[in-house]
């Protein structure tokens, strides 16, 4: 695979082609760590266009919501695991 990444801060642009493959998968990464696919591209001659859609993720950036009941149940899990329970969803 060839890849190429851009990094900018915390924020990524990621470019690579899997072997034998005609086009290259663009990817951004924002300050959150969110990944945005931002198409397959044949040609990477227009750079200033992957910056420009890179750029407008970046300046559209909303911070995630906290995951209330992901974290929840980890703590769940992890108070099974101090307790020596074996941890169990069901």
């Amino acid at each position: 695979m060839d890849t190429q990444i851009i990094k900018i801060m915390s924020r990524e642009i990621k470019i690579h082609k899997f072997e034998d493959n005609t086009h290259w998968s663009v990817h951004v990464i924002d300050s959150y760590g969110k990944e945005h696919h931002l198409g397959y591209w044949q040609h990477l001659e227009n750079h200033d266009l992957i910056y420009a859609k890179a750029s407008h993720i970046w300046e559209n950036e909303v911070e995630p919501k906290e995951d209330l009941l992901g974290n929840a149940i980890k703590e769940c899990i992890q108070s099974d695991i101090d307790r020596g329970v074996e941890p169990s969803l069901d």
